[in-house]
């Protein structure tokens, strides 16, 4: 096998991580281009259980999901939280190029079918969206349930079945505030879209990333956001958005109220999907972006209320 041109961030840079106590788990991935990637993921909870999975955003990791994974372990159900090529304790390819919507699809849809997840319910937030929901056009077998949280899947069409001046006076700033930069303030980030957070938990999410060799992948997320009808992406969730009209199994929202880039696609998803007719969304106060870090408690009851809706009713 051809040996991955990519970089690996010390294992030290994860000791004594506040909250986050999960045993490493490792997977090889094959690309074909770049070789073997070695990805990480947290895997908790009685194997033969049903799944949460757990897809992250940028610029975070796995440990977004350090105070939910043990509700939904103790609740006796399986934690899966992987890390993107790119993030996290995942191999870190050096060239931006190596970064596409696309390869982090295909990527997942390895990821999911080497571990050979079934009865899995998703749990999707920020990129999770995208790259998730074409996850679940692609393996409709292998899902259950999705539960979306501040995220997206643009599409460039009108309102309803889009939103209103996409990509409008945030998402659009931000799709290109990385196209040319060479380093990425992650700090920075979390602060500003968190409502509250705590110093020790901002290194947390820094820990990967010990200089801006290693963050080629945050950099380029912010410009693979389908912002124009020849985006690449676009034509892809299009086609993802065909297959969510025919989804009937159960669809929950719960956005945060105050996140004004993602809370506008809420109400997209809710009307266009059948399986989220009818299901009690949530609408949570008093958070930011990243949900997992301000809401964890009204974002945990609504996905544990779903999984023992599916499992145990």
């Amino acid at each position: 096998m051809t040996k991955s041109p990519a970089i690996r961030t010390p294992d030290a840079r994860f000791t004594g991580l506040p909250g986050f106590p999960f045993e490493p788990r490792y997977i090889e991935l094959i690309d074909r281009r770049l070789g073997t990637l070695r990805m990480h993921y947290v895997d908790e909870g009685a194997a033969e259980a049903p799944i949460v999975l757990m897809l992250h955003g940028e610029p975070t990791w796995s440990y977004l999901y350090r105070k939910i994974i043990p509700r939904v372990t103790a609740g006796g159900y399986r934690a899966v939280a992987p890390d993107y090529i790119g993030f996290g304790r995942s191999d870190k390819p050096a060239d931006r190029a190596s970064y596409t919507y696309q390869n982090h699809v295909d990527w997942m849809v390895e990821f999911v079918d080497r571990l050979g997840l079934r009865r899995c319910t998703l749990l999707l937030q920020d990129w999770g969206g995208p790259i998730g929901l074409r996850l679940l056009a692609e393996r409709p077998q292998r899902f259950d349930a999705v539960l979306l949280a501040n995220t997206l899947l643009p599409n460039c069409e009108p309102p309803p079945r889009g939103i209103e001046d996409w990509p409008g006076p945030i998402v659009g700033p931000w799709a290109q505030s990385t196209a040319h930069a060479s380093d990425f303030d992650i700090g920075l980030v979390m602060r500003s879209v968190c409502a509250t957070i705590d110093s020790a938990v901002v290194a947390a999410y820094e820990a990967p990333f010990p200089d801006a060799s290693y963050k080629a992948g945050v950099l380029e997320f912010p410009s693979m956001i389908p912002l124009r009808e020849d985006s690449p992406g676009i034509d892809e969730n299009r086609r993802t958005w065909q297959f969510l009209e025919r989804f009937t199994r159960p669809v929950v929202t719960a956005f945060s109220v105050a996140d004004p880039a993602t809370k506008p696609w809420q109400s997209v998803f809710r009307e266009r999907i059948p399986g989220a007719h009818g299901e009690p969304h949530v609408e949570i106060e008093n958070a930011g972006h990243f949900v997992q870090e301000d809401g964890t408690e009204p974002l945990s009851a609504a996905l544990m209320a779903l999984l023992d809706r599916q499992y145990r009713a």
